[in-house]
Protein backbone atom coordinates (compact mmCIF):
# COMPACT_ATOMS: atom_id res chain seq x y z
CA UNK A 1 0.00 0.00 0.00
CA UNK A 2 1.50 3.62 -1.02
CA UNK A 3 1.99 6.12 1.86
CA UNK A 4 -0.18 8.84 1.37
CA UNK A 5 1.76 12.21 0.50
CA UNK A 6 1.53 15.04 3.71
CA UNK A 7 -0.04 17.97 1.66
CA UNK A 8 -0.39 19.84 5.68
CA UNK A 9 2.98 20.71 5.66
CA UNK A 10 2.63 23.49 7.64
CA UNK A 11 4.60 26.86 5.77
CA UNK A 12 8.11 28.56 7.76
CA UNK A 13 8.14 31.06 9.75
CA UNK A 14 10.02 33.67 7.56
CA UNK A 15 7.24 32.54 4.79
CA UNK A 16 4.48 33.21 7.33
CA UNK A 17 5.57 36.43 8.63
CA UNK A 18 6.19 37.38 4.82
CA UNK A 19 2.74 36.83 4.06
CA UNK A 20 1.35 38.78 7.08
CA UNK A 21 0.30 42.68 6.68
CA UNK A 22 2.54 42.96 9.43
CA UNK A 23 5.46 41.06 8.48
CA UNK A 24 5.26 43.22 5.15
CA UNK A 25 5.47 46.18 6.47
CA UNK A 26 8.74 45.40 8.92
CA UNK A 27 10.02 44.55 6.02
CA UNK A 28 9.33 48.25 4.08
CA UNK A 29 10.74 49.91 7.77
CA UNK A 30 13.70 47.74 8.42
CA UNK A 31 15.19 47.99 4.51
CA UNK A 32 13.68 51.99 4.42
CA UNK A 33 16.04 52.57 7.58
CA UNK A 34 18.88 50.50 5.54
CA UNK A 35 18.68 52.51 2.64
CA UNK A 36 18.16 55.71 4.92
CA UNK A 37 21.82 55.00 6.48
CA UNK A 38 23.29 54.32 3.29
CA UNK A 39 22.04 57.74 2.29
CA UNK A 40 23.34 60.23 5.00
CA UNK A 41 26.76 58.31 4.52
CA UNK A 42 26.40 59.10 0.68
CA UNK A 43 25.49 62.81 1.37
CA UNK A 44 28.43 63.08 3.53
CA UNK A 45 30.08 61.52 1.31
CA UNK A 46 29.32 64.15 -1.42
CA UNK A 47 30.10 67.22 -0.01
CA UNK A 48 33.58 66.76 -0.05
CA UNK A 49 33.39 68.12 -3.55
CA UNK A 50 33.60 71.21 -2.18
CA UNK A 51 37.02 70.24 -1.31
CA UNK A 52 38.21 70.30 -4.54
CA UNK A 53 39.19 67.85 -7.11
CA UNK A 54 41.92 65.98 -5.42
CA UNK A 55 40.16 65.36 -2.43
CA UNK A 56 36.78 64.48 -4.09
CA UNK A 57 38.42 62.36 -6.81
CA UNK A 58 40.92 60.41 -3.19
CA UNK A 59 37.79 59.15 -1.73
CA UNK A 60 36.20 58.00 -4.87
CA UNK A 61 39.52 55.57 -4.84
CA UNK A 62 39.04 55.29 -1.07
CA UNK A 63 35.91 53.70 -1.74
CA UNK A 64 37.22 51.31 -4.02
CA UNK A 65 39.94 49.96 -2.21
CA UNK A 66 38.01 50.31 1.15
CA UNK A 67 39.23 47.00 2.83
CA UNK A 68 41.84 46.54 1.26
CA UNK A 69 44.17 44.19 1.84
CA UNK A 70 41.80 41.27 2.84
CA UNK A 71 39.37 42.74 0.08
CA UNK A 72 40.16 42.60 -3.71
CA UNK A 73 39.77 46.18 -5.24
CA UNK A 74 35.96 47.16 -5.81
CA UNK A 75 34.95 43.97 -3.19
CA UNK A 76 33.79 46.37 -0.59
CA UNK A 77 31.51 48.74 -2.87
CA UNK A 78 30.04 45.41 -4.75
CA UNK A 79 28.51 44.33 -0.98
CA UNK A 80 27.31 48.00 -0.27
CA UNK A 81 25.71 47.42 -4.46
CA UNK A 82 24.23 43.98 -3.21
CA UNK A 83 22.87 45.19 0.11
CA UNK A 84 21.30 48.31 -1.38
CA UNK A 85 19.78 46.22 -4.45
CA UNK A 86 18.42 43.86 -1.90
CA UNK A 87 17.09 46.85 0.38
CA UNK A 88 15.39 48.25 -2.63
CA UNK A 89 13.99 45.11 -4.12
CA UNK A 90 12.46 44.27 -1.00
CA UNK A 91 11.16 47.47 -0.15
CA UNK A 92 9.66 48.26 -3.51
CA UNK A 93 7.94 44.65 -3.63
CA UNK A 94 6.36 44.92 -0.27
CA UNK A 95 5.50 48.06 -0.83
CA UNK A 96 3.30 47.04 -4.05
CA UNK A 97 1.91 43.71 -2.56
CA UNK A 98 0.90 46.24 0.73
CA UNK A 99 -0.94 48.25 -1.98
CA UNK A 100 -2.62 45.79 -3.37
CA UNK A 101 -4.06 44.03 -0.76
CA UNK A 102 -5.08 47.55 0.65
CA UNK A 103 -7.26 47.99 -3.20
CA UNK A 104 -8.75 44.76 -2.25
CA UNK A 105 -9.25 45.22 1.31
CA UNK A 106 -11.59 48.21 0.05
CA UNK A 107 -12.94 47.83 -3.46
CA UNK A 108 -15.57 50.57 -2.55
CA UNK A 109 -14.39 53.92 -2.43
CA UNK A 110 -15.11 55.84 1.07
CA UNK A 111 -17.65 59.01 0.26
CA UNK A 112 -15.32 61.37 2.03
CA UNK A 113 -11.61 60.81 1.24
CA UNK A 114 -9.55 61.44 3.83
CA UNK A 115 -7.04 63.98 2.54
CA UNK A 116 -4.44 63.74 4.93
CA UNK A 117 -3.81 59.58 4.44
CA UNK A 118 -4.25 60.13 0.81
CA UNK A 119 -1.78 62.99 0.62
CA UNK A 120 0.72 60.77 2.38
CA UNK A 121 -0.32 57.21 0.15
CA UNK A 122 0.34 59.22 -3.11
CA UNK A 123 3.29 61.09 -1.93
CA UNK A 124 4.65 57.71 -0.85
CA UNK A 125 3.53 55.77 -4.12
CA UNK A 126 4.77 58.16 -7.07
CA UNK A 127 7.70 59.39 -4.77
CA UNK A 128 8.83 55.86 -4.83
CA UNK A 129 8.49 55.54 -8.56
CA UNK A 130 10.32 58.94 -9.00
CA UNK A 131 13.42 57.87 -7.02
CA UNK A 132 13.63 54.11 -8.93
CA UNK A 133 13.91 55.71 -12.14
CA UNK A 134 16.35 58.13 -10.70
CA UNK A 135 18.33 55.50 -9.54
CA UNK A 136 18.70 53.88 -12.95
CA UNK A 137 19.71 57.66 -14.48
CA UNK A 138 21.80 57.90 -11.78
CA UNK A 139 23.74 54.56 -12.59
CA UNK A 140 23.82 55.47 -16.31
CA UNK A 141 24.74 58.93 -15.33
CA UNK A 142 28.07 58.80 -12.78
CA UNK A 143 28.69 55.22 -12.56
CA UNK A 144 28.49 53.56 -16.24
CA UNK A 145 28.62 56.91 -17.37
CA UNK A 146 26.60 55.90 -20.11
CA UNK A 147 24.35 58.84 -21.12
CA UNK A 148 27.23 61.36 -19.45
CA UNK A 149 28.17 62.97 -22.85
CA UNK A 150 31.37 64.85 -21.55
CA UNK A 151 32.47 61.79 -19.02
CA UNK A 152 35.71 60.71 -18.40
CA UNK A 153 36.73 57.42 -16.96
CA UNK A 154 38.57 57.56 -13.72
CA UNK A 155 37.46 61.13 -12.46
CA UNK A 156 34.19 61.53 -10.99
CA UNK A 157 35.12 65.43 -10.25
CA UNK A 158 35.19 66.29 -13.34
CA UNK A 159 32.19 63.73 -14.41
CA UNK A 160 29.76 65.81 -11.45
CA UNK A 161 30.62 69.08 -13.35
CA UNK A 162 29.58 67.56 -15.97
CA UNK A 163 26.33 66.20 -15.06
CA UNK A 164 25.54 69.39 -13.50
CA UNK A 165 26.30 72.00 -16.02
CA UNK A 166 23.28 70.32 -18.45
CA UNK A 167 19.39 71.52 -17.73
CA UNK A 168 18.54 68.09 -17.59
CA UNK A 169 20.91 66.58 -15.50
CA UNK A 170 19.69 69.54 -12.88
CA UNK A 171 16.37 69.06 -13.18
CA UNK A 172 16.18 65.30 -13.07
CA UNK A 173 18.74 65.40 -10.12
CA UNK A 174 16.41 67.98 -8.32
CA UNK A 175 13.01 66.54 -8.68
CA UNK A 176 14.19 63.48 -7.42
CA UNK A 177 15.79 64.88 -4.40
CA UNK A 178 12.78 66.76 -3.66
CA UNK A 179 10.66 63.41 -3.88
CA UNK A 180 13.50 61.68 -1.83
CA UNK A 181 12.40 64.80 1.15
CA UNK A 182 9.24 64.06 1.32
CA UNK A 183 9.64 60.28 0.78
CA UNK A 184 12.12 60.25 3.93
CA UNK A 185 10.03 62.41 5.90
CA UNK A 186 7.15 60.14 5.71
CA UNK A 187 8.73 57.02 5.30
CA UNK A 188 10.77 57.72 9.20
CA UNK A 189 7.35 58.08 11.04
CA UNK A 190 5.96 55.10 9.09
CA UNK A 191 8.90 53.09 9.97
CA UNK A 192 9.00 54.38 13.74
CA UNK A 193 5.16 53.44 14.46
CA UNK A 194 5.81 49.96 12.45
CA UNK A 195 9.08 48.90 14.75
CA UNK A 196 7.13 49.85 17.95
CA UNK A 197 9.33 53.19 18.47
CA UNK A 198 6.24 55.14 18.14
CA UNK A 199 4.49 56.12 21.57
CA UNK A 200 2.55 58.99 22.33
CA UNK A 201 5.46 60.84 24.49
CA UNK A 202 7.60 60.60 21.57
CA UNK A 203 5.64 61.53 18.35
CA UNK A 204 6.75 65.22 18.31
CA UNK A 205 10.63 63.99 18.95
CA UNK A 206 10.29 61.76 16.23
CA UNK A 207 8.08 63.96 13.62
CA UNK A 208 10.87 66.30 14.31
CA UNK A 209 13.77 63.84 13.36
CA UNK A 210 11.70 62.97 10.47
CA UNK A 211 11.54 66.59 8.94
CA UNK A 212 14.98 67.01 10.06
CA UNK A 213 16.58 64.27 8.31
CA UNK A 214 14.40 65.21 5.36
CA UNK A 215 15.66 68.47 5.33
CA UNK A 216 19.57 67.51 6.18
CA UNK A 217 19.14 64.99 3.11
CA UNK A 218 17.57 67.92 1.07
CA UNK A 219 20.00 70.56 1.62
CA UNK A 220 23.19 67.94 1.44
CA UNK A 221 22.43 66.37 -1.47
CA UNK A 222 21.12 69.66 -3.95
CA UNK A 223 23.92 71.83 -2.40
CA UNK A 224 26.27 70.22 -4.95
CA UNK A 225 24.12 70.86 -8.22
CA UNK A 226 23.87 74.59 -7.07
CA UNK A 227 27.48 75.17 -5.70
CA UNK A 228 28.33 73.94 -9.80
CA UNK A 229 25.30 75.85 -11.66
CA UNK A 230 26.51 79.24 -9.56
CA UNK A 231 30.21 78.32 -10.14
CA UNK A 232 30.99 77.65 -6.27
CA UNK A 233 32.43 74.47 -7.78
CA UNK A 234 34.17 74.57 -10.63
Amino acid sequence: MALATRTDRKPSTSRTLWDSTVGKKAVMAVSGLVMLGYLVVHMLGNLKIFFGAEEFNGYAHWLRTLGSPFLHYEWALWIVRVVLVAAVVAHAVSAYQLSRRDIKARPVKYAHKRRRAGYATRTMRWGGVILGLFIVWHLLDLTTLTVNERAWAGHPYENVLSTFSTWYGNTVYLVAMTALALHVRHGFWAAAQTLGAGRARRDKALKAMANGLALLLFAGFVSVPVAVMTGVVN
